[in-house]
């Protein structure tokens, strides 16, 4: 069933409302396109000018999925696009979703998760910020991940780096640097992270690994610093994810996380849209900075 409507002046024929997409818990497309209008001033600042893969669940999370990192042909005239270099030569038509009109689009495609690069798609090669993006292994999990952050922020202090953090929505833990000066590259930012990554492997070797290796991570969080290149994307900060549940990519407090790990209970780190649109809707956003702050990496 189709609906005919209207969103920021723009006309939409909107479909399947009524379907579940998240079944073992019971979340409509019609609740999915009510929370991205509600974060909308929250999320666009942080998609605005990115190129978007869109990740679809067209049977919902318990189904098949696709990634589409190609702008769709029979997008609506008015959807903004950027033409990007492909590895193979040529150009790549991709998506921006630059206000909510497209991110209502995009989730009437039932792209439930929003994956965009670290960098704009006007200057492809310069990244925003850096990112440490912590993945538990075997017999590890978000506890691990949050602790691995803790020790993360104090090492960045001292070099006159503030991070900013947000649930991944699944198991781990996502470290944001903003950096938002033009002289950084990813051969830069990769470099830093990984140098950080193995330093702390050799400080804490029973906590964390910088190796890709699956049989490496075992009980360990992976410091996955390869995130930080320009063919990668990461998920959008207040992106829902395809779990279970339609958890968020939730941006906390340094305050926060030190208080939830420190309870020791791994599921008050796995935050529900309701509670993701209470705190952005009262405190707001609180990954801004992430935006606006400009720091230098240490050796430039």
């Amino acid at each position: 069933m189709r609906k005919a409507s209207e969103v920021g002046g723009r006309p939409l024929s909107l479909s399947n409302l009524e379907k579940d997409l998240y079944p073992s818990y019971g979340f409509t497309k019609a609740e999915i396109l009510e929370y991205y209008r509600r974060i909308s001033p929250f999320i666009l600042p942080h998609l605005k000018g990115r190129a978007l893969t869109l990740k679809r669940y067209p049977n919902g999370v318990g189904e098949g999925f696709f990634f589409e990192k190609h702008c769709p042909s029979h997008r609506p005239s008015w959807v903004a696009t950027a033409e990007l270099p492909r590895h193979d030569g040529g150009e790549m038509t991709v998506c921006l979703v630059n206000d909510l009109p497209t991110l209502i689009w995009v989730g009437n495609l039932a792209s439930i998760e929003l994956h965009i690069p670290l960098a704009r798609a006007d200057s492809p090669q310069t990244p925003d910020c850096l990112v440490f993006d912590l993945d538990p292994g075997d017999q590890a999990g978000i506890l691990e991940c949050a602790r691995v952050a803790l020790i993360l922020r104090d090492l960045l202090l001292p070099l006159r780096l503030e991070g900013f953090v947000k649930t991944s929505g699944q198991k781990g833990i996502h470290l944001y640097v903003p950096l938002n000066r033009k002289e950084a590259t990813f051969a830069d930012t990769k470099q830093f992270s990984k140098t950080v990554a193995e330093a702390l492997q050799r400080n804490y070797p029973d906590l964390i690994t910088a190796k890709m290796a699956k049989a490496e991570r075992i009980k360990k969080v992976f410091i996955n610093w390869s995130q930080n290149d320009a063919s990668k994307t990461m998920v959008s900060v207040y992106s829902l994810r395809a779990r279970e549940k339609p958890f968020v990519s939730s941006p906390i407090s340094w305050g926060e996380l030190e208080d939830l790990a420190g309870q020791g209970d791994p599921e008050k780190l796995f935050i529900l849209p309701s509670a993701v649109l209470s705190r952005a809707e009262k405190g707001g956003d609180l990954f801004r900075e992430v935006l606006v702050k400009k720091q230098r990496l240490p050796y430039s």
